[in-house]
This record gives structure tokens, C-alpha cells and sequence, in this order.
């Protein structure tokens, strides 16, 4: 089927839902929605920020004193987790709210990876704009496609490596939007490496710090001494200089974000805004990102409630980024129509799905916990990785539970594929060569060379340093885990689920 058809088939089924749940947008088809009761959203998503490296998280170290303040004027989120640690997989699922196996982008989209959503996926910034009338913006880090697929109806140019100027980039569209509901996807390149700025290389520890072309931008710097080295990361002399320049885009992050905040409450739109921020994945060193390890996919959420509702809450609910669209939408007041809106494409007879599974949103809306914290019901979650880089071929799938993590590694006669930005990082590199063969709590060989299924107690092993997969006393736990992947597999219409049968 050709793009052009299926962009027709689209609109026609969008069109349909328009006069159903009487929104219209600013752009041609009417007058954007009125304000009413229904709530801005804006999105922060930073890029391989690590659970662990934010004072609301329990870092004395970091400086964030902005998104401390958000937690302490909303909700704080212990237990939330991308469902894949690669960067453009991870953004696909937070505006898709479905698996990456299941919208088409399983890896990077950017240079000569290439990956994209399918094109006859729908997306947030289109549910909120066709269904809710909202005005819909970005800036900052995109690394999804296609743009049909992924369309914002403005996009704000600034540094993605310069926050402040990102959130001053953002005033003029705030401004014009004060009286209809607006979407603003704010995405930062910090604190992820960088190999170079400007044309300019640099230094081995690559995390963007480099003299000048921040302009407005308060740095904070960290000594090797000042750093918090998490134990699944090694001391040595080569990680706390890594970390403490990390700790510094984190910190430029912070600043840039409460520039942001400032924008929102000059505009009088603070108290109405619902602020989500997240980050895509987890901090970008071996034993985070790319894995489905805790601190690669553990990760940062605090979600600030229009209206202040439960501020300074903390919960435990197990949720992932697949279920930000729903909830995002279920705030909107348009989750039916935009489960209407799968359930048809699914029954599209030209498309021929013909696959039940799909007939709606993957992830589950959790605005009952925004309202009540302690809502039961969420006690388990999900994860399903296959690429990062286009050479780095390892599907993986997990279910997390209280107790409980199950990885099942697909490839694992495979050797485990090094990104090449944290293969080259002098923390692995010193590791590596070191001698010791250790690589934190993990030898370097049982990093490289993982086994077909990995159990772990998070309670009493929270760093993952015990795989039980093995141990018959842990047998009954670990086929009972099996079954809920497989399970999870055959409602998301997961390929792999294949690999059960077929090695």
C-alpha cells in the first residue's frame, strides 16, 4: 500500500472521529478547542538521565534543584521504566504508547541506522491535535519518523545542547496558547555523550562540557571527589571523571528545565499545566543504556498534576512509558475515541491485521494513580528491546515484578553488542584492560556473554549481581515468569514470541 493511500485512509477515519467527539483544530478545520477543564501537557524528556542522579531521588551530590521542587510540587514515581533503553526506540514508545515491536522502531532513526515507525501508526501530538483540539509543539531532540507519522504543528528551533535556550525559544508559543489547551514536547540532548559539538572533538569523556556556546547558561562543575559512584558502576579514577562531567549536563538540564518553569508561570499557565518529565533511558555507561538491567531502564518520573492535586507524593506504582500516551489522552478526555481509532485500523481491510491483540493501546492509562497514589492494580511491568545501534542485533524481553526480574536474552549464543560511544569510554576502557576481569559487580565475561534467561531478586539483589535462572529452588518462580512473558508476547503481537519454538 502506497504512503499516499494510507495517509487518506487516515484522515477519513480521523475525520470521522472529529465529528464524534466534537474537537477541531486551529489550522483549516475550526477553532481550537476551548480551555474548559482540560489541561496543557508538557513533556520533558531528558536524554540518558539515571534515576540516581537527582537530589528528589536521594543524590546529596547532583545539583537539581528545579526538578527537586517539581517532586516536591507533584508526584514522584519510584518504580517507572522505559521499556527499551535505546534512545529512538524509547521516544517511540512514549508517543505512540505502544512497544517498539509493535510500531515498527526498533532502533535509531538518526544517520545511517534508518529505522521508523510504521507509517499507518498514530501518534500523540496527532491523537491531542485531530481528537482534543490541542495546539501541539516540540523542540529539542526528535529521533523519530516518519514526520507524518510524528507531526507537531510547530517546531521551536534552539541548541539542543543549550536548555535555557530551549525554554526561551518556548515563550512566544506559551504565550499564544494561554487560552486553549496546549502539547509542548520538550526534549534536551543533555546528559547524553556526545562524540562532538560544533565541529569541534572532544575530550575522551564526552558529555558535551566544552568552554562557551551555552549562552545563559549557569554551569555547575563537580570534582572526581564530588561524585556518587553507584555500586553498579567501578571506582576508579577514570568513572568519577566521567560522572563528574555527566553531573554537569545533568545539572545544565535543571537550570534549562527551571528556565522553562519560569516561562510557565509568567504566562499564568502554571497552575492548569500538567509537567511531566522523564527521561528516555537510562545514564549512558555499560551496565545502563541498552540493557534491560535496573539502571538502564529504572528511571526518572515526576509528573506535576494541573491543579497541584497529591503534591509532594511519592508512589510505587509499576508503570512504563508505553502507558504515557494513554494517560496523557485519558487527561485529554480522549482515550475511547483514540482506542475507537485503533480498533478500526485494526479491522481496516486493506491493512489486514487481522489481529484482535492490537485493538487498542498497548500501554494502560494511570491517571487513577495521579489521583490516588496508593490505586491498586499496578504491580507488575514489561520490557522489549531489539536494536540500538543497526549493528547491535539483541532482542531481549523481561517481566518486572516487586520481587521478581526475568530476562530472557532471544540472541544469546550471541555476544552482547558494546554502543560504540560506551565502548569507547574510558570508564569500560579501564575496566577492560584493568586486569582484575571485573567489571563493578559483574565479571567482564559474564557481561559479554549473558545466558538464554537471567532471574534475579531484586530485593535481596537490587544490582543484579546473582542470576537464579539456574537454581532449582528458584524453578517454579522462574517458569511462572515465563508464562507472563509469553502471555505479555502473544497481547502486544510480539514477532519473537516465535523464539519459544523456533531457536
Amino acid at each position: 500500500m502506497s504512503f499516499r493511500v494510507l495517509n487518506m485512509w487516515q484522515a477519513g477515519l480521523l475525520a470521522l472521529l472529529i465529528g464524534v467527539t466534537g474537537c477541531s483544530n486551529r489550522d483549516g478545520s475550526g477553532e481550537q478547542t476551548s480551555r474548559g477543564s482540560v489541561p496543557n501537557i508538557v513533556l520533558i524528556v531528558a536524554d540518558d538521565h539515571g534515576t540516581g542522579d537527582l537530589g528528589c531521588y536521594g543524590n546529596p551530590a547532583v545539583h537539581t534543584p528545579n526538578l527537586d521542587l517539581l517532586a516536591s510540587e507533584g508526584i514522584r514515581f519510584n518504580q517507572a521504566y522505559c521499556t527499551t533503553a535505546s534512545c529512538s526506540a524509547s521516544r517511540s514508545v512514549i508517543l505512540t504508547g505502544l512497544y517498539n515491536h509493535a510500531n515498527g522502531q526498533y532502533g535509531h532513526q538518526h544517520k545511517y541506522h534508518h529505522f521508523s515507525a510504521y507509517d499507518h501508526v498514530y501518534s500523540l501530538p496527532v491523537y491531542l491535535e485531530k481528537l482534543a483540539g490541542y495546539h501541539t509543539g516540540r523542540i529539542g531532540k526528535y529521533h523519530v519518523a516518519p514526520e507524518e507519522v510524528f507531526h507537531f504543528q510547530e517546531v521551536m528551533s534552539a541548541s539542543e545542547r543549550n536548555p535555557v535556550a530551549m525554554a526561551d525559544s518556548c515563550v512566544d508559543f506559551i504565550r499564544e496558547n494561554r487560552e486553549y489547551p496546549f502539547f509542548l514536547y520538550f526534549c534536551t540532548a543533555d546528559p547524553h555523550r556526545s562524540s562532538s559539538e560544533n565541529d569541534q572533538p572532544l575530550a575522551p569523556n564526552r558529555f558535551g562540557n566544552i568552554e562557551g556556546g551555552r549562552e545563559g547558561v549557569s554551569e555547575t562543575r563537580f570534582t572526581p571527589g564530588e561524585v556518587k559512584v553507584p555500586p553498579y558502576l567501578p571506582e576508579s579514577g577514570a568513572c568519577r571523571e566521567e560522572l563528574a562531567q555527566y553531573y554537569q549536563s545533568v545539572a545544565r538540564v535543571d537550570y534549562g528545565v527551571g528556565r522553562l518553569f519560569d516561562h510557565l508561570k509568567e504566562a499564568g499557565v502554571w497552575d492548569n499545566t500538567v509537567i511531566i518529565y522523564i527521561s528516555d533511558n537510562g545514564i549512558a555507561f555499560a551496565g545502563a543504556k541498552t540493557t534491560l538491567y535496573q539502571p538502564g531502564i529504572n528511571l526518572p518520573c515526576i509528573i506535576k498534576n494541573s491543579g497541584g492535586a497529591n503534591k509532594g507524593r511519592v508512589s510505587e506504582a509499576m508503570i512504563n512509558w508505553a502507558d504515557l500516551t494513554p494517560t496523557i489522552l485519558d487527561l485529554a478526555g480522549v482515550l475511547p475515541a483514540a482506542n475507537q481509532l485503533m480498533h478500526q485500523r485494526v479491522e481496516d481491510p486493506v491493512l489486514n491485521w487481522n489481529n484482535t491483540a492490537n485493538d487498542s493501546l498497548q500501554g494502560r492509562s494511570f491517571k487513577a494513580v495521579l489521583e490516588n497514589v496508593e490505586a491498586a492494580g499496578w504491580e507488575e511491568t514489561y520490557a522489549s528491546h531489539t536494536f540500538h545501534e543497526i549493528t547491535m542485533y539483541y532482542p531481549m524481553k523481561s517481566v518486572i515484578t516487586r520481587k521478581y526480574k526475568l530476562i530472557w536474552n532471544i540472541a544469546w549464543q550471541l555476544p552482547y553488542p558494546h554502543a560504540s560511544d560506551l565502548w569507547a569510554s574510558s570508564t569500560w576502557q579501564v575496566a577492560l584492560k584493568g586486569g582484575s576481569g571485573m567489571y563493578a559487580g559483574k565479571s567482564i565475561e559474564e557481561y559479554s556473554n549473558r545466558p538464554e534467561f537471567e532471574l534475579f531478586d531484586l530485593e535481596n539483589d537490587p544490582y543484579e549481581t546473582r542470576n537464579l535462572a539456574g537454581n532449582p529452588a528458584y524453578r517454579e518462580e522462574l517458569e511462572s515468569l515465563k508464562k507472563r512473558l509469553y502471555t505479555f508476547q502473544e497481547r502486544t503481537n510480539d514477532p519473537w514470541i516465535l523464539k519459544w519454538d523456533h531457536q
